[in-house]
Order: C-alpha cells, then sequence, then structure tokens
C-alpha cells in the first residue's frame, strides 16, 4: 500500500543533442585528419627509414582507434532503448573512455621501455627531413585538439579520453621536434630520451583519471559532482518527511545520473505533495533528471526492515 512511482523528465533533450551531434562531428573530423596523416608518416616512414616516424606513426594509430571508439560509442549511443538495453546504448561510451584510458597506460609504459633503452643506446642522430614530418604531425595534432576542445570534452568523459590521446601526441610531437634540434645543435643524444619519459609521464596521468573515472561510473560509483548525504538532507527537509533509505545515486554515463530512494512519509494524503516536491529538488538542486521515487507511509513501514525504516 501506498507505493508510488514517479518518474519525471524535463525537457532536456534539446540540450544533449546539440553538443551530442557537435561531439560527434569533433570526433569524425579528428579521426579523418589524423588517418590521413598516419598514411604519409607511415609512408614517409618508409622512404626516409625512420624510426621516429614509424613509432609516431603507430602514435597516430592509436590516436585513430581511439578516436575512432569514441565516434562509434556515441553513433551507439543514439541508438533508441530496447527492452533489452532500457538505457539504450549510452553506456558503451563509458565503456570506450575505459578502453581508451588503459591503451593510454599501456603508451606510456611502452615510451618508458623504449626510452629506459635508448639512454643505453643513444639512436643516430635524425635527418632534417624527419624533423619536418614531425612539425607537420604537431600541426595536424593541434589542429585535431582544437576541433576536439570546441566539443564538450569537460562533460563527456568519452570525447575526454579522445582528446588525451590526441593531447599525449602533441607533447610527443613537441618533445621529438625539441630532441632533434638539441641533437641537431648540440649533440645531445640524451634528450631524445628524456622527453619521452616526460611525455609517458603526463600521459600516464591522464590515463590514470580517465580509467578511474570510467571504472566509477561502471561500477555504479556515485557521481563525484554529487554529494549523497546533502541529497539525503535535502529531502530531509520537506515537511511531513520522516525517513529516506536505500538512496541509490549513479549514472550511466558521464552527465547523466540517475537516483532511486524510499521516502517514508507521516499521515495520509500526502504523496503526490512529497513525491513532487522530491522531484523538484532532485532537478532544480542537483540536476538528476531521472529519479524513481517510492513513498511509504510511516505505520506500515517497510516489511524488509520489520516496520522500522532507517
Amino acid at each position: 500500500m501506498g507505493h508510488h512511482h514517479g518518474h519525471h523528465h524535463h525537457g532536456h533533450g534539446h540540450s544533449h543533442s546539440h553538443t551530442h551531434s557537435g561531439n560527434k562531428k569533433a570526433l569524425f573530423l579528428s579521426f579523418l585528419l589524423i588517418s590521413s596523416f598516419m598514411i604519409v608518416e607511415v609512408v614517409g616512414g618508409i622512404l626516409t627509414n625512420s624510426l621516429a616516424l614509424l613509432s609516431d606513426a603507430g602514435h597516430m594509430l592509436s590516436d585513430a582507434v581511439a578516436l575512432g571508439l569514441s565516434f562509434y560509442a556515441i553513433k551507439l549511443g543514439e541508438r533508441k532503448a530496447s527492452n533489452t538495453k532500457t538505457y539504450g546504448y549510452k553506456r558503451f561510451e563509458i565503456i570506450a573512455a575505459a578502453l581508451n584510458g588503459l591503451a593510454l597506460i599501456v603508451i606510456s609504459i611502452y615510451i618508458f621501455v623504449e626510452a629506459y633503452q635508448r639512454f643505453f643506446n643513444p639512436p643516430e642522430v635524425q635527418s632534417l627531413g624527419m624533423l619536418s614530418i614531425s612539425v607537420i604531425g604537431l600541426i595536424i595534432n593541434i589542429l585535431a585538439a582544437f576541433i576536439l576542445m570546441r566539443g564538450d570534452k569537460d562533460e563527456n568523459l568519452n570525447v575526454r579520453s579522445a582528446f588525451l590521446h590526441v593531447l599525449g601526441d602533441m607533447l610527443g610531437s613537441v618533445g621529438a621536434i625539441a630532441a632533434a634540434f638539441l641533437i641537431l645543435f648540440f649533440g645531445w643524444a640524451w634528450a631524445d630520451p628524456i622527453a619521452s619519459i616526460i611525455v609517458a609521464a603526463l600521459i600516464l596521468i591522464s590515463g590514470v583519471r580517465v580509467t578511474k573515472e570510467s571504472f566509477n561510473i561502471l561500477m555504479e560509483g556515485t557521481p563525484s559532482e554529487i554529494d549523497l548525504m546533502n541529497v539525503k538532507a535535502s529531502l530531509l527537509n520537506i515537511p511531513h518527511v520522516q525517513a529516506v533509505h536505500d538512496l541509490h545515486l549513479w549514472s550511466i554515463t558521464s552527465g547523466m545520473p540517475l537516483f532511486s530512494c524510499h521516502i517514508v512519509v507521516a499521515g495520509h494524503g500526502l504523496h503526490d505533495y512529497v513525491l513532487s516536491e522530491a522531484q523538484t529538488i532532485l532537478h532544480d538542486k542537483f540536476g538528476v533528471e531521472h529519479s524513481t521515487i517510492q513513498v511509504e507511509s510511516e505505520k506500515n513501514g517497510c516489511p524488509n526492515h520489520h516496520g522500522s525504516c532507517n
């Protein structure tokens, strides 16, 4: 008795879809840019017999894969919810972000190992041809990063994970160019591994961060931007509310929080009032658009707690 579920959907479709198509365009454009330049680098690397160029092409490949994966995730996320996937495919964005994050960690470890070996066995000084191609690579990466920055990388973990790949690559190019100059003018062969190590450390940090964040979402963790105790306190402030329990706050994908709880109400006839108050608070104060709330009257208690609800 007295179990009311309320679902609350405000007109939020508009804002989401707007940044959505922006993200998709940004990802697709950067994907095209980077893939086409990668092919140029592979050919250039074979022609100039430059290991540096071929390894940079490997970087570009990881970027292209990350961007392609993120683009595909958004594309897939547009598919409508179905009976077997009641939230649609939005979750795949987080899986893509997690894969991107793990890839960043693997790449950085690979660079560390590579740099360590180069310390003891410095490569020959690379030619100017290699330098000019890394400069073009840098420009391509800056373009791609700029395109992605116009998407909402702050909101969307998936876009951010792709952006970090491009950023890591960009730093790699800067490092390679700086090292090439130091080698050309001063003959400092160790500049190359040093530059690599700095870049690898930065890539590692961002990889760990993205992976942690995506794992929090996959583990149904509380979104970092909402304080659960705060939510509970606000709901307890509603007149006639006796207790709030079984609170769950999680998110399907970044920026899409979901909330459910049981609210115990004193007296009768207040269900609808309490429900709408609770949903208004959740929406206006915490930005939660999807909430499921079960309202219970005090004297019935709840069966699973033997009549006492806390």
